[in-house]
């Protein structure tokens, strides 16, 4: 039997790829608005390159910025590109659609929720907290507090430790093929994989480590009913009404 629900963040619970480039491009306006003397294409591209190389968690984009640009340092264009980006982050962020609605009905049914994310905890903290989701999940595995990201097999094996359960009372549902399905079906876990935003058509060489594909988290109880039953595999759901 299933007791243990683990959702990815981003992209799963959290709706944060458009929010993510919106707030890029509105840090680029309020620097270019306060003085920044180089045009929006020229500087949200090489931004664009600094987060590939450097990773969203950074904390110094703006700075690399203006030394990537050969411009002078200063503080007001950072200040403006950290107030551009944070207000859009406080503003837009939103729960993924029917997110909230899922996690109630899976609570009523008694099932056990987790989050296990990559990232840095204070960032994903953040997001959950603003979203108040956080009552929902009994335990939240950060892999930059845990030091090991997914896809690799520590990962979710702690999670299943920190839960006290085995790999097959759990299920992983997430919407990247890699690191979330992939990694998790490593260690024997149930997958789901849900389909959705940017990386819907990505990574589709992995998509045989799904157990399950879902395109609306309101067809996940449907899931773990079939799961439950003993019934097959590598199913696609679709939700009813």
């Amino acid at each position: 039997m299933i007791e243990v629900v683990f959702f990815d963040l981003d992209d799963t619970i959290a709706d944060t790829s458009v929010l993510a480039e919106r707030a890029r491009r509105n840090a680029i306006e309020n620097m270019i608005k306060h003085g920044l003397p180089v045009d929006f294409e020229t500087a949200y591209n090489e931004l664009l390159e600094l987060i590939n190389e450097y990773g969203s968690n950074f904390s110094r984009h703006f700075d690399y910025l203006l030394r990537r640009l050969d411009i002078p340092y200063n503080p007001k264009w950072v200040a403006a590109g950290v107030i551009g980006y944070h207000n859009t982050k406080f503003t837009q962020l939103r729960d993924v659609r029917h997110a909230r609605k899922t996690l109630i009905r899976l609570s009523k049914a008694g099932y056990r929720l987790g989050i296990i994310t990559d990232g840095d905890p204070i960032k994903q903290w953040e997001k959950i907290l603003r979203l108040e989701l956080d009552d929902f999940f009994e335990e939240v595995i950060i892999s930059d507090f845990e030091g090991v990201k997914k896809p690799h097999p520590k990962i979710f094996q702690k999670a299943l430790k920190v839960f006290g359960v085995s790999a097959g009372e759990a299920v992983m549902v997430g919407d990247r093929l890699y690191s979330d399905i992939y990694g998790a079906k490593g260690v024997g876990m149930h997958t789901v994989w849900f389909r959705y935003g940017k990386r819907r058509n990505a990574e589709l060489e992995y998509r045989e480590y799904a157990d399950f594909v879902i395109n609306d988290l309101l067809e996940l109880p449907e899931v773990l009913e079939v799961l439950n039953g003993g019934e097959g595999s590598n199913k696609e759901v679709h939700a009813g009404g």
